[in-house]
C-alpha cells in the first residue's frame, strides 16, 4: 500500500503507540527506538529522490499555534506541512483570541474543530504543549518549543546533522563521541533536547557555562557541567553554541568577562579535533557566543541545521500521523 493510500483509508483519531497517543512533547520520554525510527525516516524523507511523499497528507489539515516570535522553526513547519500536500493553518499570537484572554486549551478545541489533525505548538511557558496534547480530542500535537522545557524537533535536526557530519548515520548510535552544549543551558529547550537525546543515543554529553548559566543541577539530565570552555573543547566531537536568552531571565553579568570566557573564536576553534564541528540553532548574536569567523566557516553548520528541518519536521508529522513509512 502507497503512504497516501495509506493515510486514507485509516483515521487519524487518536492515534496510538502502545496505550499512548502520538503526541511528540519532549525526548525525555520517548523510546529510543522511537527516536531512531524519526530520524531514519528523515533520512528517508532527503533520498525520496521520487516524490513518493508528494501529497501524502492532501485533503488535512495542520494547524501551526505560534504564541512567540519565531523565523526558522514557524517556515520549516509550515514549508514541511505544504511538502506533505497538506493545508496549513498559521495562527499566531498576537493575531488570535488567546490576546483578548483565550486559553490555550480553547484555541486547540477551536482549530481542531476546524479540522485540524497535527496541531503544532509553541509557547513561552514550559508544559503548554501537553496542554494541548490534553485539550485535542483527536488531534496529535507537535512541541515546537515550550518555554524552558524542551524543543523536540530542534534537537531531532541537530542529531541528525551530527549524525551527517560524523558518519552515524546507519543506526544514529553515539556511542564513543563527546558532546556539548556552551552558555545559557539553564534557559534554553534546545539545550535540554539535544541533552536528552545525544544521552539516550549514547554519546557523553557535557554543559558548559558560568554557574548562573549552566548550574549543577542540570546533572540531572545525565551530563557533565563544566565551567572552562577552553579545558572542555579539545575533548569534544561537536559543540553547540547558545546564545544569552536575555527574554527568560538570563544574566550573564558583565558582558565582557561572559565573552572573554565563552565566545567560540578561531583561537578556541582551532583547539578542537580536527573533525570536529560547530553547531548553532539561531538565531546567532554573532561576537557574543560565537565569532563571524567561526559562524562563516565551513565547520558551523548552522546553515545545514537549517536544512535539516523541513525533512525532521516532515517526519514528525508522518510519525505523528500514524503514515506508513517509505
Amino acid at each position: 500500500m502507497r503512504p497516501a493510500e495509506a493515510l486514507h483509508s485509516r483515521s487519524m483519531t487518536p492515534d496510538q503507540v502502545g496505550d499512548e497517543p502520538r503526541h511528540i512533547l519532549d525526548l525525555r520520554t520517548t523510546p529510543v527506538d522511537r527516536l531512531r525510527a524519526l530520524l531514519a525516516q528523515t533520512r528517508r524523507i532527503e533520498t525520496d529522490a521520487a516524490g513518493e511523499l508528494a501529497g501524502v497528507l492532501a485533503g488535512r489539515f495542520v494547524a501551526n499555534l505560534f504564541f512567540e516570535p519565531s523565523t526558522r522553526t514557524r517556515l520549516s513547519f509550515t514549508a514541511a506541512a505544504r511538502r506533505l500536500g497538506a493545508e496549513v493553518l498559521d495562527l499566531m499570537g498576537e493575531g488570535s483570541s488567546v490576546s483578548k484572554g483565550e486559553t490555550l486549551a480553547d484555541t486547540v478545541r477551536t482549530v481542531e474543530a476546524i479540522g485540524a489533525e497535527v496541531i503544532v505548538v509553541r509557547h513561552s511557558a514550559s508544559g503548554s504543549a501537553a496542554v494541548a496534547a490534553r485539550a485535542a480530542a483527536a488531534a496529535v500535537v507537535i512541541n515546537a518549543g515550550d518555554g524552558a522545557h524542551e524543543h523536540p524537533t530542534q534537537g531531532l535536526l541537530d542529531t541528525y546533522v551530527i549524525a551527517e557530519a560524523l558518519g552515524r548515520l546507519d543506526g544514529f548510535d553515539l556511542t564513543g563521541l563527546r558532546l556539548g552544549v556552551v552558555g545559557d543551558v539553564a534557559h534554553s529547550r534546545v539545550a535540554r533536547s539535544d541533552l536528552v537525546v545525544w544521552r539516550a543515543l549514547g554519546a557523553e554529553t557535557v554543559a558548559i557555562g558560568p554557574a548562573g548559566l549552566a548550574p549543577a543541577s542540570l546533572e540531572a539530565l545525565g551530563c557533565a557541567v563544566e565551567a572552562d570552555l577552553d579545558e572542555a573543547l579539545p575533548t569534544l566531537d561537536a559543540v553547540q553554541m547558545l546564545r544569552v536568552q536575555r527574554e527568560r531571565g538570563a544574566d550573564t553579568g558583565a558582558l565582557r568577562e561572559y565573552t572573554d570566557r565563552y565566545r567560540l573564536d578561531e583561537a578556541r576553534l582551532g583547539t578542537m579535533r580536527s573533525t570536529a564541528v560547530v553547531l548553532h540553532p539561531g538565531p546567532m548574536n554573532r561576537g557574543v557566543e560565537i565569532e563571524s569567523t567561526v559562524a562563516d566557516s565551513p565547520r558551523c553548520l548552522a546553515e545545514r541545521q537549517v536544512r535539516a528541518g523541513v525533512p525532521v519536521r516532515m517526519a514528525a508529522m508522518l510519525d505523528a500521523a500514524a503514515v506508513n513509512r517509505l
